[in-house]
């Protein structure tokens, strides 16, 4: 498959709305709970949420830079504490590195709880079925501490939803949900953005402006039912 084929999305919002049609069963249940990863992720979440009808909220999690190499993840920080390593890496990382990206990640995962929830903790998640978005994934490493954290929470069903991953990570994502929704896996797999024609950066503002015309969206549909 040529690069000019591969971009098949416009943009995040296109993205979000080719997951949400694929996801339509799950429109108006009650006990759907759409995370996000932020930033990318959102504007794709959102669009599945408004289709939905259902609920958004963010799943802080931060990926472990690798040393002079900050596209490469050693690992991943969820902000309930929960830790994924890549193993294969690890050993090449200097003394206390680990230590003090670990603590430089919990500072930034504090900023935006302030800045995302007003300071607030994560929602419960117990026996809640859960579609978790991102905009893409390449190595999987802030995925997979997401679902790691996930499933000590609590929830009932996983279901991860992704616009583009690469072939190599689907078997692995696979035993690690209820249900997968991919909608491309090109190979060779190129870097997320590459997929996409318009792949600017999502700002933390917009981020909050998803949210909170998320949460009105959401009380609507609430107050409407009952």
């Amino acid at each position: 498959m040529d690069i000019e084929r591969i971009k098949l999305f416009k943009d995040r919002k296109e993205a979000g709305i080719k997951l949400a049609n694929i996801l339509s069963k799950y429109k108006s249940q009650e006990n759907i709970l759409i995370l996000a990863l932020p930033r990318g992720g959102v504007p794709v979440a959102f669009e599945v949420a408004k289709s939905l009808k259902t609920t958004l909220d963010v799943f802080i999690t931060r990926k472990l830079r690798f040393p002079d190499n900050p596209e490469l993840a050693v690992g991943a920080l969820a902000e309930n504490g929960e830790i994924f390593l890549n193993k294969d890496l690890i050993d090449y990382c200097p003394d206390n590195y680990l230590e003090e990206e670990t603590s430089f990640q919990k500072e930034e995962i504090k900023r935006r709880q302030i800045l995302y929830r007003d300071g607030k903790g994560l929602p419960s998640f117990i026996g809640k079925d859960v579609i978790l978005i991102d905009d893409g994934i390449a190595t999987g490493a802030t995925m997979i501490a997401t679902i790691h954290a996930l499933r000590a929470s609590g929830i009932k069903k996983l279901i991860i939803a992704l616009p583009v991953a690469p072939p190599g990570i689907v078997k692995e994502l696979n035993k690690l949900a209820d249900e997968l929704v991919i909608i491309y896996t090109p190979s060779p797999f190129l870097a997320v953005g590459e997929h996409y024609q318009d792949f600017r950066q999502v700002s933390d503002d917009e981020v909050k402006e998803y949210l909170e015309e998320a949460k009105t969206i959401d009380q609507f549909h609430k107050e409407v039912r009952l």
